[in-house]
Formats: C-alpha cells, sequence, structure tokens
C-alpha cells in the first residue's frame, strides 16, 4: 500500500472516531436533558397538586416530600425551589450535580 493511501485510511479512522464520539455525547446530553425536565416536572406537579389540595404553594421542598411522595435522586440532582408566596408558583430550576452551574 502506498504511503498516501496509508494516510488516507487514517484521517478517515480519525474522522470516523471523532464522529463518533459526537454522536455519544450529544445522546448522553440528550438523556440527562431529559431526565432533569421529569425532576422539574415531578417538583411542579408536587407542588400544583398541594395547591390543588390545600389552596396554597409550600415553602420548601420538604414539605412536598413528607406530604405528597416527591422523590428524585438527591445526590445527582440539585433543585431549586423559590416560593414567594403562597399564591404565587414558585420559580423551579433542576441541574445536575457536577455540571458547573451550582
Amino acid at each position: 500500500m502506498s504511503v498516501k493511501k496509508i494516510i488516507a485510511l487514517a484521517l478517515v479512522m480519525v474522522v470516523l472516531l471523532a464522529g463518533s464520539v459526537l454522536v455519544i455525547n450529544s445522546m448522553v446530553s440528550a438523556g440527562d436533558a431529559g431526565e432533569v425536565r421529569m425532576v422539574q416536572d415531578a417538583v411542579k406537579n408536587a407542588a400544583l397538586t398541594c395547591f390543588a389540595v390545600e389552596g396554597a404553594f409550600p415553602y420548601d421542598l420538604d414539605y412536598l416530600r413528607e406530604n405528597y411522595g416527591l422523590a428524585y435522586d438527591e445526590e445527582k440532582y440539585h433543585v431549586l425551589y423559590e416560593a414567594f408566596a403562597s399564591n404565587q408558583m414558585p420559580e423551579i430550576r433542576v441541574t445536575i450535580r457536577g455540571d458547573g452551574l451550582i
């Protein structure tokens, strides 16, 4: 095999490897985004259920855990739950711990 063919083959292999890594990374990121959305939806639904039952949004996540069965992996996710008033939907933000966003 000539040197040009070997170099061309090596370049094709590098491009394919790099493309594979990018595809895998994007798939993992999409999965993480879906999980974050599920945790955020769970917190929001628990808060809305509390409001429907009690007429007020709770002031903290502990109340939702104890009274409405809210559960998520606290070692994996950080949930920011900021309640302003009992009649206003709290601000809910979820991030994956270790992403540098906390």
